[in-house]
């Protein structure tokens, strides 16, 4: 069986795309995977914040239509680039094994967080990230930086920023977690929804894909990720807001959400405990009890 693989084309991009062939030909001996690399809006503009491109999924659509259009069989994405609500005719087919979730400081000069000095320059493309550093350190400068995981460790490197924030998850993946000068906690440094997941997404009637994708999915991932996708589409947030949440599947399921003024001013922390049996349900229904205990208010502050 051959199956056409839909990517872009970063080297984080294309390495996640390995993993998902190596799940694939483990659990379907005899499936054969070729890549089909796209280029998507959000690498075409790399000299604006993700927030200002007028675009769902800059990281996925041009991705999915390839699914869509029949030229290849699925897309493999990392799970916070995803739109809150799928597109029209697809479906998320897999949810492999989670890698690790939380953000981590990069530093060629400090051990940490505690130890920049006032005015360094942190580099960041993320709101969530922003308004959580500035939380913990108000003193700090927090710039704009794009580009891939390399081009950002340069930049650093080159002296553009005295340090950086990117997910553990994606500096493991690339063999880089060496370059890691603090690892962040859950609590102060809440990662987006799905940070640390990987989506494969699938044509809708794609009958037989769909079946060989779904072997290689990881229940507690599945689980985890959907109660996220469901608290983030009730609180109506995404990429440019500044509002974390992860959830730990035990014996049943723990939440975290972290939702901060966009400056970093105010944070709300929400806890919740629930079952496994309906993760959706429960990602909705803490939503809601979020919002009614303070974080509506914080989230207006992201529409002033």
């Amino acid at each position: 069986m051959k199956l056409v693989a839909a990517t872009r084309g970063s080297p984080l991009a294309l390495i996640q795309v390995d993993i998902i062939k190596e799940l694939l030909v483990e659990k379907t001996p005899g499936v054969e995977v070729e890549t089909h690399i796209i280029t998507t809006s959000g690498d075409r503009f790399r000299d604006r914040p993700i927030s200002a491109i007028n675009e769902k999924g800059v990281f996925t659509k041009a991705v999915d239509e390839a699914v869509l259009s029949g030229e290849a069989s699925f897309a493999v994405h990392s799970m916070k680039d995803l739109p809150m609500e799928t597109p029209k005719g697809l479906v998320v087919a897999a949810v492999p094994e989670r890698a690790p979730p939380r953000d981590a400081l990069v530093s060629v000069k400090y051990k940490g967080v505690a130890d920049l000095p006032n005015g360094a320059v942190i580099g960041s493309a993320s709101p969530r990230r922003k308004a959580q550093i500035l939380f913990k350190r108000g003193d700090l400068d927090v710039q704009l930086i794009r580009g891939n995981v390399d081009t950002r460790l340069q930049k650093m490197k080159d002296g553009g920023y005295d340090a950086i924030i990117l997910a553990e998850s994606g500096l493991i993946r690339m063999d880089k977690g060496d370059v890691i000068s603090e690892l962040l906690t859950l609590e102060d440094f809440t990662p987006s929804a799905c940070q640390g997941a990987l989506a494969v997404v699938a044509k809708a009637d794609n009958e037989e894909a769909i079946e060989v994708l779904g072997k290689i999915t990881d229940k507690d991932a599945w689980v985890a990720t959907l109660a996220e996708r469901a608290f983030m589409t009730t609180v109506g947030g995404g990429c440019k807001t500044p509002v974390g949440v992860i959830v730990k599947v035990n014996e049943g399921l723990e939440l975290l959400s972290s939702v901060l003024a966009p400056d970093g001013s105010v944070r709300f922390q929400y806890t919740r405990k629930g079952s496994t049996g309906d993760s959706e349900g429960f990602g909705h229904e803490a939503a809601l009890d979020m919002l009614s205990q303070g974080g509506a208010s914080l989230i207006e502050r992201w529409k002033q």
